[in-house]
């Protein structure tokens, strides 16, 4: 069938409707990858979709990320269980791309929708590749070359794997660009990035601060408000992503896959 993504908001996201994911032909998923590629984050509603078929889809990406420091779902070590622990604990409520502390970050990330709470629970995602676009000449000819080093240990500390992941982090350019379409993305986030390599901490702040600030202006942003069969596929090279924590102790529980990427360029 022919794929026609309906824009979900001016700067990133779109619906396609019509799909059956867990019955997917070859030339409808060529069709869905040139839309990501366009969009960046994709909404598929209505699947019905079991663990095995989730992690099928996702395998239609790549290699699947096992997740170094958070638990995945019982039997399934692809999926990991993204639930409502309070908002004292949560650790999603923070802008950034997923597991950017890692040599090779991931590609892309799905979520699928569970059980959701009657109202909140919503996330927000923001174009990265626009946030570039958005600075002046003079910022991005200082950030041209500049690398970050990206960490695990505030995530290791909350999920309490210990000091290892104190230690652990890599470093990325700051100015990535895309794999597969050579557009450049801000590539530094909130949860992860701590200085610029070869600078302090304190030295690296200011400039990072406001680089974070300009990542997710309201301009860049889509918020998805969540329902129930939800499958939402999103770039994690030219994204970041906030999960808001509205909803209380009402239950939230979904189901995300990880595609293995690239060393960042």
């Amino acid at each position: 069938m022919a794929i026609d993504p309906k824009p979900l908001s001016g700067s990133l996201g779109a619906e396609i409707r019509g799909i059956d994911l867990a019955h997917l032909d070859d030339p409808d998923f060529k069709a869905i990858h040139a839309a990501f590629l366009e969009y960046h984050v994709l909404v598929f509603r209505d699947q019905k979709l079991t663990p095995a078929l989730q992690i099928a889809f996702g395998r239609r990406w790549g290699s699947l990320f096992i997740h170094p420091i958070v638990p995945h779902l019982e039997g399934y070590p692809e999926l990991i269980p993204i639930m409502n622990s309070g908002k004292k604990r949560t650790i999603t409520e923070v802008w950034h791309s997923d597991v950017s502390f890692s040599e090779r970050p991931p590609r892309s990330s799905g979520l699928y929708a569970i059980e959701l709470p009657e109202v909140g629970g919503d996330t927000l995602f923001a174009n990265q590749h626009l946030a570039y676009d958005g600075l002046s000449r003079g910022l991005k000819q200082m950030l041209d070359g500049l690398r970050a080093i990206h960490t695990g240990a505030g995530l290791g500390a909350v999920s309490g794997k210990g000091e290892a992941w104190k230690t652990q982090g890599q470093s990325h350019p700051v100015v990535l660009r895309h794999p597969e379409t050579d557009r450049p993305a801000l590539y530094v986030n909130a949860a992860f990035t701590v200085a610029f390599e070869d600078m302090t901490v304190a030295e690296s702040q200011p400039l990072l601060g406001q680089l974070y600030r300009l990542s997710h202006t309201p301009d860049l942003c889509y918020r998805h408000r969540w329902q129930p069969g939800d499958l939402v596929l999103w770039d994690n090279r030219s994204v970041q992503h906030y999960a808001v924590h509205d909803h209380g102790d009402a239950p939230r529980t979904l189901h995300r896959f990880t595609v293995e990427g690239d060393v960042p360029r």
